[in-house]
């Protein structure tokens, strides 16, 4: 294992010190066996997307695809193994992005050993089968226990921190790292935009996607050109509101002042030990932030910081007392220069952190490959579903040929009938003016059967036809009721016209009107009813005569001959 450990970091100097002769950047980052696996799935997903319309991909093709990969890249024997679908495309997919994206994986380096190579340099420390049984992770000897100590095993935190939080967290440390030496990363930009949660999400990155594809740069420059024209430019060069990063400017402002943070520290400490150390509880406090001492991310970003400055610290000093070196000296002024049209400073520090990412690419490959391509990016914001390959996928537009589910369906119709309640409301005094709602569909077309009569014992009355003079039924004492029609079927109407009086009629008080005792012992009222019913009735005040209809009954009563209608309400005698 130690010499396995050993040829790897052989490669990696190799590549570090003489990658000047075949890349146009000294900044080149390297991609391990995990970065390999996930820019693969990538590629397959994109290459889908092409000719099937898309973006996505199976677990087991992936895998199937991975070692054919591995063992056509290396020029080692395949024939066993089925070719995969596509594979000529899938394989130029993988090939612009590692160069768009300005990395190489360990196969690249591998090969470019045997050209980069000098006289003093061992001839071949490692072989391509080696090398393909360290990256395929099948060999018993290449299995390691992980590079990064976990927590203590204790009661309280055993079962929290796992060693994918473990391999999460760390990756992001990296992330932010790299990002620092090669802001063309777009992997390492996916890893931090939204780790810590900055309200980034899925939509987020896909507006930032497809600005990045419409100027032709990474994402990165991206997020750095559109921030900047918002805090510098004036009206005329600020992007408009139209532009599909303008609803996420907070939190892109976020991300950006957090690198420019990093970019001070970087550039404006001289010490690489100190300078590192700070980078790195930097994005320890950002991580943390808002999380308790007993959270598991809490709990990995602590191990992972101190384990991250010990090891800074242990690549400042080997690089000091080294007399070989790295090939590149600050004093030196090359056109190969680690700094030659980049940062204004901190070359001392870049040189350290790419050798301790160099180290972080030969780590092991991660043994649970489902784990790796599908939960790793939802750890740390907890937001479900979410991975890697979701968020490069643009989310669907809605067509309408796929309907919602028959539940959900159901109960948004019922929230929608319940919308439409009309609640009951109070009515001023002027409610017989307004002209109450027409009944609904339902309640018109409704035709209710037998069963739903109506099965009370005492029905309503029928409503009676309307007479001309109207009186409340009075029972009288001696038994018998007696109803205006009776009274006035005493008589006949040919006597209407003969008893009425013409001429007009001379209106007196009640007062005047009062007649005497005799009067009332000879009034027709003690020999007819009918007066006294009426009158007595219109005493209580359930009396209502029509102007019209006051002769009728005149005519049938001789003792209402003398009585006059002044108002609906009031008979007066004269």
């Amino acid at each position: 294992m130690v010499v396995m450990e050993e040829s790897l970091r052989t490669l990696t100097r190799v590549f570090r010190r003489e990658c000047h002769r075949v890349l146009d950047s000294e900044r080149t980052t390297i991609q391990g066996a995990d970065g390999m696996l996930m820019v693969l799935q990538l590629a397959m997903a994109g290459v889908n997307k092409q000719e099937h319309g898309d973006f996505g991909v199976v677990l087991s093709e992936v895998l199937a695809a991975w070692k054919y990969f591995l063992l056509d890249k290396l020029q080692l024997s395949h024939n066993d193994i089925p070719l995969p679908q596509n594979y000529d495309l899938i394989r130029k997919e993988y090939d612009c992005f590692l160069k768009r994206t300005n990395t190489v994986d360990l196969i690249d380096v591998f090969i470019m050993f045997k050209e980069l190579r000098i006289n003093e340099d061992p001839e071949e420390p490692l072989t391509a089968m080696q090398l393909f049984q360290f990256l395929i992770g099948e060999k018993e000897s290449l299995e390691k226990m992980d590079p990064f100590p976990l927590c203590p095993a204790t009661p309280s935190n055993k079962a929290i921190c796992s060693p994918q939080i473990q391999r999460v967290v760390r990756r992001v440390f990296c992330f932010y790292l790299g990002l620092l030496v090669n802001s063309k990363n777009d992997l390492a930009l996916a890893y931090t935009l939204d780790n810590p949660d900055r309200s980034l999400g899925h939509s987020a990155f896909t507006d930032l996607r497809h600005a990045a594809c419409d100027s032709a740069s990474s994402l990165f420059l991206t997020v750095t050109s559109f921030v900047r024209a918002i805090q510098l430019g004036g009206k005329g060069y600020a992007p408009p509101e139209s532009h599909p990063l303008r609803k996420h400017v907070k939190g892109l402002s976020e991300f950006l002042n957090f690198v420019d943070q990093c970019q001070e520290v970087l550039g404006e400490t001289p010490n690489p030990r100190e300078a590192g150390s700070k980078l790195v509880s930097s994005i320890r406090a950002a991580l943390v932030k808002g999380r308790s001492n007993g959270d598991p991310v809490y709990l990995a970003a602590e191990d992972t910081a101190k384990s991250l400055k010990e090891r800074i610290g242990q690549i400042h000093t080997m690089q000091t007392h080294s007399v070989v070196g790295t090939g590149i000296s600050p004093a030196r002024p090359k056109a190969y220069a680690i700094n030659h049209s980049t940062a204004y400073g901190g070359r001392e520090t870049v040189k350290v952190l790419m050798t301790l990412l160099d180290e972080e690419a030969l780590a092991p490959p991660c043994r649970n490959k489902a784990e790796l391509l599908s939960e790793d990016h939802a750890v740390l914001n907890g937001s479900s579903g979410a991975c890697l390959l979701t968020l490069y996928k643009s989310p669907d537009a809605p067509t309408g040929s796929s309907p919602k589910p028959l539940r959900n369906r159901i109960l948004s119709q019922q929230e929608h009938i319940k919308s439409k309640v009309v609640r009951p409301t109070i009515r001023s005094q002027f409610a017989c003016t307004y002209k109450d709602d027409e009944l609904p569909l339902n309640r018109v077309l409704e035709f209710p059967s037998t069963s739903q009569l109506p099965t009370c014992m005492h029905p309503a009355p029928k409503k009676p036809i309307p007479l001309p003079v109207t009186v409340e039924e009075e029972h009288d004492p001696t038994g018998m009721d007696i109803s205006v029609k009776e009274a006035t079927n005493l008589r006949g109407p040919s006597q209407n016209s003969s008893e009425e009086q013409p001429g007009p009629q001379r209106e007196s008080s009640p007062i005047e009107s009062a007649p005497s005792k005799e009067e009332k012992r000879t009034s027709p009222l003690r020999k007819d009813p009918l007066p006294r019913l009426l009158l007595e009735a219109w005493g209580k005040g359930t009396l209502k005569l029509q102007a019209r209809s006051l002769s009728l009954v005149r005519a049938n009563s001789p003792a209402f001959s003398d009585c006059n209608l002044l108002t609906s309400d009031a008979l007066f005698w004269q």
